[in-house]
């Protein structure tokens, strides 16, 4: 049997859409939150419509709503607003990533809410935050990628700058918001008191640049693209081997040493441009060729496992394909997980990336198709009757 989930009992009103909101909500939701989605009627979410598509159902959106239950509520109708403040005075969470202002203008806003369940702790992502010159500029992951500065010191040399490969703005700002709002919820235990997050994707980004930030706030260098390396420790950056390409995290002296020693390369390590660290950062072009040289007639599994054995951290760079058949990541962390859902059918999703000892992560409920929770929850919630809610949605309030 399924354990309960360490938040079980929390109920979070999540009102948000697309990713970096849902991803928070998925997250809350994985870990036993009652996760209620709440879209706009007839329409929903816009990832609805998201490629790729199973049986009319996107996949992208039944990922990041899974272990959630969905009900539709026009906030723009009186009688739409009356109904959410009723959820919110029995809920705990609310989760929200519109445009600064919006959730204001309709009289739901933190200050609002607030007034109804004091405890209430309010989640909001958004492009730029709630406050500062740029807070009313829309906001989506690849303007996150290229505001922080990532896009500018990813890519080759010479090349032009890069967007991430996946959303990552997107998912940085749901997983800052998801611990913004733990944190308010454990200050909530201590005080009773709610707490408005306020979490930007761009903030969330320039965050997570660390090193690249730091490069320049202490030398005035400006980061610039560097391909695979890393600024702070050589060699750590992606080789050539016979049949592809793999990568070696030499990040400290005695890893270093033990890389030559495999090599058969020891001179190495009494060369003037390699003997220590920051020595091997500044003269890495020149460290390169040497280690590629033993490479050149072995394959990547091959060099991964000699090294590997040597106590040298490497890895093949996997394809996806190889990622959802790896032993160790699909298999036991499982990191893929089947589900069925009552249209797209059975498919996999990617699991949770939390495991826990004691409560662990092994429930996935399919995302609600739309609308398909109103009854259940506005009965339990709104001490709504079935006349009454069938009426709302021949109104369209739902």
């Amino acid at each position: 049997m399924a354990s309960k989930g360490l938040l079980d009992g929390i109920r979070v009103l999540d009102l948000s859409r697309v990713l970096a909101g849902p991803y928070c909500g998925m997250m809350l939701g994985d870990m036993g939150a009652d996760v209620i989605k709440i879209e706009v009627p007839g329409k929903g979410d816009d990832a609805r419509i998201n490629y790729p598509i199973i049986n009319g159902e996107s996949a992208y959106f039944m990922n990041l709503n899974r272990n959630k239950r969905g009900i539709t509520l026009n906030l723009k109708s009186e009688k739409g607003k009356e109904i959410f403040r009723k959820l919110v005075a029995k809920s705990d969470i609310v989760l929200e990533n519109y445009r600064p202002g919006v959730m204001e203008k309709l009289g739901l806003g933190y200050e609002d809410l607030k007034k109804i369940n004091p405890a209430i702790i309010y989640g909001s992502v958004s492009g730029f935050g709630h406050f500062g010159p740029y807070s009313q500029r829309p906001g989506y992951d690849i303007i996150g990628q290229a505001m922080s500065g990532l896009m500018s010191t990813t890519g080759w040399p010479g090349g032009q700058p890069t967007r991430v490969g996946t959303a990552i703005s997107d998912v940085m700002g749901g997983i800052s918001c998801c611990v913004g709002i733990l944190a308010a919820y454990i200050n909530r235990l201590k005080t009773g008191k709610g707490e408005k997050v306020d979490v930007s994707l761009v903030d969330s980004m320039v965050s997570s640049l660390e090193i690249i930030n730091t490069l320049y706030l202490v030398s005035g260098k400006i980061p610039q693209r560097i391909g695979n390396r890393y600024e702070a420790i050589y060699p750590y950056d992606s080789f050539q081997a016979k049949d592809g390409m793999l990568v070696i995290g030499a990040g400290n002296q005695k890893l270093f040493t033990i890389l030559c020693d495999v090599m058969g390369k020891k001179e190495l390590l009494d060369d003037p441009l390699f003997k220590d660290n920051n020595l091997r950062v500044i003269n890495h072009e020149k460290l390169k060729p040497y280690i590629e040289d033993w490479l050149k007639d072995k394959t990547i599994d091959e060099t991964v496992d000699i090294l590997l054995a040597a106590g040298v951290p490497a890895a093949p760079i996997n394809t996806i394909d190889r990622v959802a058949k790896d032993p160790h990541i699909a298999g036991a962390r499982e990191m893929f997980v089947e589900i069925e859902h009552p249209v797209a059918g059975k498919f996999k999703i990617t699991g949770n990336q939390i495991k826990l000892t004691e409560h662990k992560i092994d429930t996935f409920s399919p995302a609600p198709l739309l609308g398909q929770h109103n009854h259940e929850v506005l009965k339990e919630l709104a001490d709504l009757s079935d006349e009454d809610i069938d009426r709302l949605q021949e109104e369209k309030v739902l």
